[in-house]
């Protein structure tokens, strides 16, 4: 039996569950895409082919992503992984911070990869610093950004990721500290932790990584699996996700959007923020549009906070995150990053002056 067919059966057809308890994400994005299609067929339509190119634009990275995850669980590399996360913990962080910077990867592709270092035991301050910064600034995403807002844009953006990353980091680790955080994933992925849990020590996970996986049917067949249970899981969230962002860039007037982000002063960077976190979504996508509102006379400052907030807490990355962490972490995520993204917008309006 097919992986896909085994989930299915377990998933959709097992007995002695109702579908709305084993499938209730999947239920609502056909609810809310029915009566969509009711309402305005034209539109339903429309927002069927945003999803669909949503995950056409996104596909590379969470492909990339599903197979490290999956790939790591397979050849048992978690310990080798984990181990290398020991030391200092500022260290730790102000790696993964400079790694997120640099990293290709967009705020849903990181997900797996949250899920897969947190399952080793790696501390969730470097996780969190990580998966702060990786959604901000990739290579090609600089040189895009110097050649549409100008080198000086992109390297505030640049700074603003490994910034942010830091700073999350080390609010996660005063938290950690004073053992507030404990069994963050959800109970359907904390239950692939193993012995001792998530929050196992790292030097507790040994065991020697087989890296050739494929010689092993056994080991194949933990690679389908956790390729597959990965893929489902933002299958379901990110077609949510893209449904609700189609309707709210059509209902959600871009004048509105505009009036609110112009002007110079604290309030409009406060707002740009807000705005930024749930609508923003395809980085190379907003350059162009962040263009013609600094010609139209929005702050730097509040350009900046729209794009880093949007790029860490669009809707697909937030339904994600809050799937995969216990509700306090998503809370602790969403506060780090409108904080983040708000203050390196002040400071770089403040540098913009001088």
């Amino acid at each position: 039996m097919t992986a896909l067919a085994l989930y299915a059966r377990e998933r959709i057809l097992a007995p002695g569950r109702n579908l709305w308890r084993r499938e209730p994400v999947w239920l609502t994005f056909l609810a809310i895409l029915s009566a969509v299609f009711l309402a305005n067929p034209q539109q339903g339509e429309a927002s069927a082919l945003f999803v669909l190119d949503g995950f056409l634009g996104v596909a590379p990275f969470l492909l990339l992503s599903v197979l490290i995850a999956a790939w790591i669980n397979a050849t048992d590399a978690e310990g080798l992984i984990a181990r290398a996360f020991t030391g200092a913990p500022s260290l730790m962080i102000a790696l993964a911070a400079l790694a997120g910077g640099i990293s290709p990867l967009c705020s849903c592709g990181v997900i797996p990869l949250m899920a897969a270092l947190l399952r080793m035991g790696v501390p969730l301050s470097a996780v969190m610093a990580f998966c702060l910064a990786s959604p901000v600034m990739d290579p090609s995403m600089f040189a895009l950004t110097v050649g549409i807002l100008g080198t000086e844009f992109a390297v505030a953006k640049t700074l603003a990721a490994v910034g942010i990353g830091l700073f999350g980091g080390f609010v996660v680790l005063a938290f950690e500290r004073g053992g507030r955080l404990r069994d963050v994933l959800r109970e359907g992925f904390a239950e692939t932790c193993g012995d001792g849990g998530c929050a196992a020590p790292v030097q507790a996970r040994g065991g020697e990584a087989v890296w050739r996986f494929w010689r092993s049917p056994e080991r194949i067949g933990k690679f389908r699996r956790q390729s597959l249970s990965t893929t489902m899981f933002l299958a379901r969230w990110l077609s949510l996700a893209f449904l609700l962002e189609s309707l709210m860039l059509v209902y959600v007037p871009a004048d509105w959007v505009t009036s609110l982000v112009g002007g110079n002063g604290a309030t409009p960077i406060a707002l740009a923020t807000l705005v930024g976190a749930p609508t923003y979504m395809n980085g190379y996508a907003a350059l162009p549009l962040i263009a013609g509102l600094l010609a139209q006379g929005m702050a730097t400052g509040a350009a900046l906070s729209f794009v880093v907030a949007g790029s860490i807490t669009s809707l697909p990355a937030a339904l994600a995150v809050w799937a995969l962490a216990k509700p306090r972490v998503f809370a602790l995520f969403l506060a780090i990053a409108l904080l983040g993204s708000f203050t390196v917008g002040v400071l770089f309006q403040l540098w913009s002056l001088l």
